[in-house]
């Protein structure tokens, strides 16, 4: 009996540095999942340096899982990936598992914005993750959930992050500005192209 064919996927995105480098990632077809451009996640990477060595991630609409998986390569310590697209699911459970991070990867399959994608245990404590990475759809900043998105931040910067820790938000150019960012939340905006990347603590 022949095996079943293979999904086809996207072109592969690779794992930029660490234990993985250059190891491909399948990312699902279509364009649903628009994974961050190589040359953004060199930069986001490269601001983060140390700051992942035994970090505990939480990646948010995580998609193929491009940038949790690259923590896990530079050294974090756990990742919690978070995605409800089917194929996006797909492929993340083939990465995790072509990558060996079984072990050191949970997939929760539920909406980013809601609480229970921050715990989905009632083991996790207060300020759990060093490192949260926030990857919404461009339409979801640009229109109706826009509001869910920053209460979302404000919450996981609350709540989430532990002393020292980030959130790192990717939105289009010019989606967002400083001051629509809640009073207890300090902001660093960089900009790579038609790309913003906040940084918020």
């Amino acid at each position: 009996m022949s095996a079943r064919p293979r999904r086809p996927y996207s072109p592969p995105v690779r794992i930029i540095a660490g234990e993985h480098r250059g190891r491909k990632i399948v990312t699902p077809p279509g364009r649903g999942t628009r994974p961050m451009l190589d040359r953004v996640r060199e930069a986001v990477f490269s601001s983060l340096g140390a700051q992942l060595i035994g970090a505990r991630v939480l990646d948010l609409f995580a998609g193929s899982g491009s940038l949790g998986l690259e923590a896990l390569s530079r050294g974090a310590k756990s990742v919690r990936f978070v995605e409800t697209g089917h194929e996006a699911l797909e492929a993340l459970r083939e990465n995790i598992g072509g990558l060996g991070f079984e072990e050191r990867a949970e997939l929760v399959s539920t909406d980013a914005l809601k609480e229970s994608a921050w715990r989905s245990s009632g083991d996790d404590p207060h300020g759990w993750a060093d490192v949260v990475f926030m990857d919404p759809p461009y339409p979801m900043v640009q229109g109706g959930e826009r509001r869910e998105v920053l209460e979302a931040c404000e919450a996981i910067v609350r709540d989430v992050i532990a002393d020292g820790g980030i959130v790192v938000l990717h939105t289009p150019k010019g989606a967002l500005d400083a001051s629509e960012f809640a009073d207890a939340l300090s902001s660093d905006e960089r900009v790579y192209g038609s790309t913003s990347i906040w940084y918020l603590t």
